[in-house]
């Protein structure tokens, strides 16, 4: 016997690519994940952001200090703490060698990822990730 009240539902993967040029010294956001809202039009799907790649290069003569956190329900929680980017280098921080190798970084409904440096101009950040949206067939 089938249930007709049963929902069905679908998965949909978008990769995407923010880039930011880090142009202050203030704390900036990077991404905002939607927060699911199915009665507006478009309708606003249940979304999770899975960051696979965080690549920060320093393109000036000077090491730049970089913070990166997540801000989730008001509470704020740092992935990178004063990361030194050294002269000239670019570094992907969820592949390296010295802390996460193979991270990633799981964003939910309603967070924001932040970046900071103490130096403006200094870095360019491109993100690599999935949006996963839940729809309702």
């Amino acid at each position: 016997k089938k249930n007709k009240n049963r929902r069905h539902f679908s998965l949909a993967n978008t990769f995407k690519g923010p880039m930011l040029d880090v142009t202050t010294t203030d704390l900036t956001t990077l991404i905002t994940v939607p927060t699911a809202n199915p009665g507006a039009t478009p309708p606003v799907p249940p979304t999770t952001i899975i960051i696979k790649s965080l690549i920060v290069c320093n393109d000036s003569g000077s090491a730049t200090l970089l913070d990166v956190q997540t801000v989730r329900s008001s509470a704020t929680f740092k992935q990178f703490h004063q990361k030194n980017i050294a002269a000239g280098a670019t570094v992907d921080l969820l592949n390296q060698h010295d802390g996460i190798t193979g991270g990633m970084i799981v964003l939910q409904e309603s967070d924001v990822l932040k970046v900071q440096a103490n130096a403006a101009n200094q870095v360019h950040i491109t993100v690599a990730d999935m949006e996963v949206t839940k729809g309702q067939l």
